[in-house]
């Protein structure tokens, strides 16, 4: 019973962002087009950090005609739509996953593997809210990515680094009290 109403509750929520995503669409004078509803629900189908060829991949396994550069334009369109975000992973480039509105996390990435980890921290938060404050900010947004080595990779890893141990840089404070 507990699945079939979090299966339920999980479709609704999909019906909602595709929703939002065809209001978005219709704003700028665009349709869903075939393409962009197999995109949406390749991202919407399981929670995944996936990216731009890998979706490519799926799509075309699916015999889905569809173009690299219409994943990359629709890409576009539903991270500015706000229900897809982009994660920065080395220079290899981007990952993609759908946000849901309410549930919010950062992440930790690795940056020999690329393994993304998603977290929650309630202290972090709450020293976002209270930097914001304290500079004279309404926060809107933010995005919260850590990189650092994995576990698993650490073993392999060059240079290992301890728990707990920097990198030996410094950041250098550009101001060390709130302006006036």
């Amino acid at each position: 019973m507990q699945n079939s109403a979090t299966e339920t509750q999980s479709q609704q929520m999909q019906r909602r962002e595709l929703q939002i995503f065809r209001k978005y669409l219709e704003r700028r004078g665009l349709k869903l087009t075939a393409e962009r509803r197999a995109l949406f629900d390749e991202i919407f189908g399981r929670h995944e950090h996936l990216e731009a060829d890998e979706l490519l991949v799926r799509l075309r396994a699916q015999h889905k005609k569809i173009s690299r550069a219409t994943i990359y334009r629709t890409l576009e369109l539903l991270v500015d739509s706000g229900i897809v975000g982009r994660l920065r992973i080395g220079e290899a480039g981007y990952r993609y996953e759908r946000l849901r509105a309410g549930d919010h996390h950062d992440h930790l990435i690795c940056t020999q593997c690329g393994r993304v980890v998603e977290f929650f921290e309630p202290r972090i938060e709450a020293l976002q809210d209270d930097v914001a404050s304290r500079y004279g900010f309404l926060l809107l947004s933010h995005s919260h990515q850590m990189r650092g080595i994995c576990r698993a990779c650490r073993p392999r890893s060059k240079s290992p680094v301890e728990p707990g141990e920097r990198s030996g840089v410094r950041p250098v404070p550009i101001s060390s009290r709130p302006p006036g």
